[in-house]
């Protein structure tokens, strides 16, 4: 279903629906948000989502998409991934279709294989995005990309998806894979801070609003950081001429 790779401090998971392209129903769903919710309450600190195969997620499984309850599941899934305190990348191994497409702009940063390719078939198939991966896609890549996306239907090759932001750097999984190593030996406390106030300050809107930290939470988050053994640690390290040791304290 989700497989699960500890190295360290970065956990890969994995959707293992080949014969589907890994396209996501309502149980893959809520299984790739527990694991990624225990992988970050278990010490992980930095998080890569991939596909098995060639496929990153070729969307919503249409045998269940109209299933009562798949569209707030995938909400479920989408919000809580933004919420976790963590990092989470998206190792694009290939095309990103539909829920695909929310999933990867759910991460927090994307990394794009050659074969990687983003739509969002929606008005071919007679259905709707909820607001808030609108909202989502819209502080990413902006209007204009996005209108091409919903309105004409188009599709983004990994290149030009790169030119616009939706993919962040060019590379198979192993380089999202380097990159979250790099990231997971990073202060916590202050990348917790930036997600925070990152998804605070970009949102807009009434949709879905739980989902936006209030602003003490920020400013809480900010206090803590300042507060923080580790960032006596780190400027101990600069002087030391060393690398950092955090430890989230």
């Amino acid at each position: 279903m989700i497989g699960i790779e500890e190295r360290g401090a970065v956990t890969v998971l994995r959707i293992e629906r080949h014969a589907q392209r890994n396209a996501l129903n309502a149980e893959h769903a809520r299984g790739l948000l527990d694991a990624a919710t225990k992988a970050s309450q278990s010490g992980a600190r930095c998080l890569v989502i991939t596909g098995e195969g060639s496929t990153f997620c070729a969307g919503a499984d249409l045998d269940t998409v109209r299933d009562p309850g798949f569209t707030r599941t995938l909400a479920d899934l989408l919000q809580g991934l933004v919420r976790l305190p963590i990092p989470v990348i998206a190792g694009l191994n290939g095309p990103a279709i539909g829920a695909g497409c929310q999933l990867a702009i759910a991460c927090d940063l994307r990394v794009g294989a050659p074969t990687v390719r983003f739509s969002v078939p929606t008005v071919r198939l007679g259905l709707a995005l909820d607001a808030w991966s609108i909202q989502r896609l819209i502080s990413l890549i902006g209007g204009g990309p996005s209108r091409a996306l919903l309105l004409g239907a188009d599709t983004l090759e990994v290149q030009r998806a790169y030119n616009v932001g939706l993919v962040d750097r060019l590379g198979e999984v192993d380089a999202a894979i380097a990159w979250a190593e790099e990231i997971a030996a990073m202060a916590p406390l202050a990348m917790t801070f930036n997600k925070l106030a990152l998804n605070r300050l970009v949102a807009t809107g009434d949709a879905h609003p739980d989902v936006i930290a209030p602003d003490d939470a920020v400013e809480a988050s900010f206090d803590v950081v300042w507060g923080s053994d580790d960032s006596w640690e780190g400027l101990r390290a600069r002087a030391d001429r060393r690398q950092p040791n955090f430890q989230g304290k």
